[in-house]
């Protein structure tokens, strides 16, 4: 009997620790399918976090492009090198043609008029003097609204600079000489064989043997034009020392870059007698037709010096 009822209390003992073992593998059971839930949960907030960060990055891209888009524009030209920058502001060109009138500045009249651009001569008084033909075409010159024509002295320091330069006072009277004598309209000179610049405030002597010269006309409300660039031709075969196209590149760099004299203006020095040739007339020609290509440069004339 006792046996019995030992055995009986073992079996109701396993019981309840059998029962305890079930309760707690259920409850273990809810907790981890609550883990999991949660897991899972947190795994789907973050991909819409990432989702909603790859959409603002996105849009903040395409807002990036609309606004490159709408900030930028291009010109169309030729000149495949123009740049962007070279159409925000005018451009300034002065071409000049010195020691007129000769055999070839009637050319240079015609191709002004035919191009319609302003053009600047500077002319000798012992040339205007010299002939009827050549004293006709300074007369072509100042009939044409699209030439100016300045005072590059009367006797052209005989080529002897240094003697000329060495009496400023000599040199002074040499230049209101052939003011009166071509009774040219303006006050600007261009001293001969000296790139010398003396414009208001500002001056740039080349040789110091022409400076008081420069600083006397100055003195007495003269302009004193230099020059940025220079070309030459040869007046009998029409061969230039630079093509065209070498030219152009090199007049357009200095207004790109702003290293002319003053900066978005650039000064071409030649001369009339170089135009004698059809050749020569045609280089002037394709030269002027490629700066024209560009809807920014503007032919100016000296008397508007700087713009």
């Amino acid at each position: 009997m006792e046996k019995v009822i030992k055995l009986s209390l073992i079996g109701i003992s396993l019981g309840i620790v059998g029962l305890g073992l079930q309760s707690c593998n259920q409850n273990s059971g809810k907790k981890e399918e609550k883990v999991s839930v949660d897991s899972v949960q947190h795994k789907k907030d973050s991909l819409v976090v990432v989702q909603d960060s790859i959409t603002k990055v996105d849009s903040l891209r395409k807002d990036s492009i609309t606004k490159m888009e709408e900030n930028t524009s291009y010109i169309g030209v030729k000149d495949t090198t123009v740049l962007l920058t070279d159409s925000i502001s005018p451009r300034y060109i002065y071409l000049t043609f010195d020691d007129g009138p000769l055999n070839g500045s009637q050319y240079l009249d015609s191709i002004a008029t035919a191009k319609g651009i302003k053009i600047n001569a500077f002319l000798i008084g012992e040339h205007d003097k010299m002939s009827k033909k050549l004293h006709g075409y300074t007369e072509r010159y100042k009939n044409n609204t699209l030439v100016d024509c300045y005072n590059h002295s009367y006797w052209h320091a005989h080529n002897k600079y240094s003697t000329f330069y060495s009496n400023p006072q000599t040199a002074f009277e040499d230049f209101e000489l052939a003011e009166k004598s071509m009774e040219l309209e303006h006050k600007i000179v261009r001293l001969p064989g000296r790139n010398i610049w003396y414009v208001g405030n500002r001056k740039k002597v080349d040789l110091k043997s022409g400076a008081s010269t420069a600083e006397l006309l100055h003195q007495n409300g003269y302009k004193i034009m230099g020059w940025d660039c220079e070309w030459k031709i040869n007046g009998v075969t029409g061969k230039p020392d630079l093509t065209v196209n070498q030219l152009y590149t090199q007049m357009k760099n200095l207004l790109r870059k702003g290293t002319s004299y003053t900066k978005n203006n650039v000064v071409l020095l030649t001369h009339d007698n170089m135009y004698q040739t059809k050749k020569g007339q045609k280089l002037l020609s394709d030269l002027i037709d490629s700066l024209k290509q560009h809807p920014n440069y503007r032919f100016e004339f000296m008397r508007n010096y700087p713009k």
